[in-house]
């Protein structure tokens, strides 16, 4: 089992294997591509990691990035939409588009503010309670991954 639709979701600088290995057994059971952008906090090797993926990993549509600049020469910025606590807009709002990018930041840090600022009409949140400080990699991406297959009737997913 590929990928069955044009989704990817990237994660740039993941820190934890777990969260990682959950991510990609989500990409894997709704058909998307996941990129994974070093450096990376774990070892693809790493037991963590493989656990969290279970039985998944031979499902999952993996493309691994030397580093950031890598993955942005391949997907520029205007193809991406990125996930984050600063962002003013809610994930509700993001355009539908087939070829889209998912980008979220590693899980200390978020992705970088520069990028941020350079994208605005492109930046989203997934609202939360005012005392919330955020929601954890995994869900937010799954949140953001199934709105997405959602508004495409979810297509291919039974």
């Amino acid at each position: 089992m590929r990928s069955i639709s044009t989704i990817s979701v990237a994660l740039i600088e993941p820190e934890i294997p777990q969260n990682t290995g959950n991510i990609a057994r989500t990409c894997a059971a709704a058909g998307a591509r996941l990129h994974l952008v070093k450096p990376l906090g774990f070892l693809l090797t790493d037991r963590r990691l493989r656990r969290a993926g279970a039985d998944y990993w031979g499902d999952v549509d993996l493309i691994v990035h030397d580093h950031r600049e890598a993955f942005f020469r391949e997907f520029p910025p205007g193809r991406c939409l990125f996930f984050s606590k600063k962002a003013e807009r809610p994930y509700t709002e993001m355009p539908a588009e087939d070829d889209a990018v998912f980008v979220f930041g590693k899980e200390t840090e978020g992705l970088p503010e520069s990028l941020l600022e350079s994208h605005p009409g492109r930046v989203f949140r997934i609202p939360m309670h005012p005392g919330a400080r955020s929601l954890n990699l995994s869900n937010a991406v799954a949140i953001v991954l199934y709105e997405a297959l959602r508004r495409r009737g979810f297509s291919g997913l039974e």
